[in-house]
């Protein structure tokens, strides 16, 4: 990232505007370097999108081994349903290459944004567009994949979203990283 990308990231991160959500640009913080600059710009795209009665959250981004590891136990050792079929080393938030989001809904229009929505249907905007659906439009605009499809072609894990450079997990892997631990990106 160029001292001009530096500077606005800093800027942008200051100057938080009324729509935007102060832990999602705390986590836009947290990715690759390389990403950093454009996901602040997409940000500010959705927020303007679905402004109104939801915030989007980015609900993660870069993820520890350690924190993949434990939400691997989810649903395995620990209780609750599975979570991740991705150990720690394995999922593309461990290199700061992706994204999950939920929906914030303000139910009674008190400001609090209470209630968490992963609904890819609903429109609580009210502009005649599915919310979830224009947030993925901004993303796809930027050469993000959205979510993951499994063996039988569907859809599935609608939250998640990777910007990959074209990078395998194993070859992510086995790349050098940069004196703050993030791989080095030749592409």
């Amino acid at each position: 990232m160029n001292k001009w990308h530096q500077h606005f990231l800093d800027w942008f991160l200051v100057k938080k505007e009324p729509y935007q959500d102060a832990l999602t640009l705390q986590r836009i913080a947290l990715l690759h370097p390389k990403l950093r600059f454009e996901v602040l710009k997409m940000y500010k795209e959705i927020c303007e999108a679905v402004s109104g009665r939801i915030v989007v959250r980015f609900s993660h981004t870069l993820r520890t081994i350690l924190e993949q590891n434990n939400l691997f136990e989810i649903g395995r050792s620990l209780p609750g349903a599975i979570v991740t079929w991705a150990r720690g080393g394995f999922s593309f938030h461990n290199y700061g290459l992706a994204i999950d989001i939920v929906l914030l809904v303000d139910k009674d229009n008190n400001g609090t944004f209470e209630t968490a929505s992963w609904s890819t249907i609903a429109d609580f905007d009210g502009d005649g567009k599915e919310d979830w659906m224009e947030v993925v439009e901004i993303f796809q605009k930027y050469g993000w994949q959205w979510g993951l499809i499994n063996s039988h072609g569907k859809r599935y894990d609608k939250p998640h979203f990777q910007k990959t450079f074209g990078y395998t997990i194993a070859q992510l892997r086995a790349m050098p990283k940069d004196s703050q631990g993030y791989v080095i990106l030749e592409k």
